[in-house]
């Protein structure tokens, strides 16, 4: 799917849109952003340079802007500002905060503000599941949640959207919260359950996605059965890490992005520091992956793992289809 150019001067629709969460959520429908992201990643390109990260805190409050900008020259290119003010739960906020801000590529007018975290929870979710379109098995029919967060309640739905998912097994840390997250995904028409034996779901499972902040091994190496897909896409820094050495040893492992993940992604970083893998093993990315460069699975009994820890193109492939509807 090519999205086209925004046509603001043309059409002479130069408004400046705001978008709320709620309207990114009904634009975003997985089957039709699925296909835009294969598209977006399968051209490649200049498009992906690494997010940068800005300390502006306070003495005593350390704090980070991060900005993420992607382009596609003459066509369109925004910028994704995101906040880390850590001290917030002290003010009942929410230590995470975001934007998106989308510009017209021929001339550079401002188009959108789109709202950040619904943006990168749809978006996010997508990738996982335009990776498991080529990584997990086509009949994989059981799908385990790891985490219980934001991100948590967007990628059942997604994975469902490139596979037959006939079951959704939630684990969480908090069983409350792990039990909340099964009823909505209940209500939004899955077949979802929550599971308190994370071994005993794995052994179950034929797709396990992780979405968590953790600093700990959950996914281990000898818990995973012949043909099972790992979704990774939590932890997002040196220190985090959602699987253990183990587990990437066994698996063929696949990025988003080279350069993210080999500076961000602690569930690579780590086993290469330990001396126990290196990033030429590394089998392919999402550009390699969708432009056919790279092949994915290759047998029903091989392990894959995609490890995601996002990138702007993504970002701007949203935004553009989240605005696609302007002057309609």
């Amino acid at each position: 799917m090519r999205l086209r150019a925004p046509r603001a001067l043309e059409d002479g629709n130069t408004e400046l849109r705001s978008y709320t969460a709620a309207e990114v959520n009904a634009a975003l429908d997985y089957p039709r952003l699925v296909e835009a992201l294969r598209d977006a990643f399968r051209q490649g390109g200049e498009a992906m340079p690494v997010r940068q990260s800005y300390e502006v805190g306070v003495p005593g409050a350390p704090a980070h802007l991060l900005t993420m900008p992607a382009w596609q020259r003459g066509r369109t290119l925004g910028v994704k500002l995101v906040t880390v003010f850590p001290q917030n739960a002290a003010r009942g906020l929410g230590a995470v905060s975001s934007l998106y801000v989308l510009f017209d590529g021929e001339t550079g007018v401002p188009l959108a503000m789109i709202d950040g975290e619904a943006l990168t929870n749809r978006r996010t979710a997508a990738a996982s599941a335009l990776a498991s379109s080529y990584l997990s098995r086509p009949n994989s029919k059981v799908l385990l949640m790891v985490g219980t967060g934001h991100l948590a309640a967007h990628l059942p739905a997604a994975h469902a959207a490139v596979r037959p998912i006939e079951k959704v097994l939630v684990w969480g840390r908090q069983p409350e919260r792990t039990a909340m997250l099964a009823g909505k995904l209940r209500k939004e028409g899955l077949n979802a359950a929550a599971v308190g034996d994370l071994t005993a779901a794995l052994a179950e499972a034929d797709i396990v996605s992780c979405a968590t902040t953790s600093t700990e091994p959950l996914v281990l190496g000898r818990h995973l059965r012949p043909g099972m897909h790992v979704d990774l896409v939590g932890a997002f820094t040196p220190q985090m890490r959602e699987s253990d050495d183990a587990a990437i040893e066994r698996a063929r492992v696949y990025v988003d992005t080279y350069s993210g993940t080999k500076a961000e992604a602690g569930d690579l970083l780590q086993p290469i520091a330990a001396g126990r893998w290196s990033a030429d093993k590394i089998c392919g990315d999402l550009h390699e992956l969708a432009s056919g460069a790279k092949p994915g699975r290759g047998d029903v009994d091989e392990v894959t793992l995609f490890k995601s820890v996002g990138a702007a193109i993504e970002d701007l492939t949203a935004a553009a289809l989240v605005d696609a509807g302007r002057g309609v």
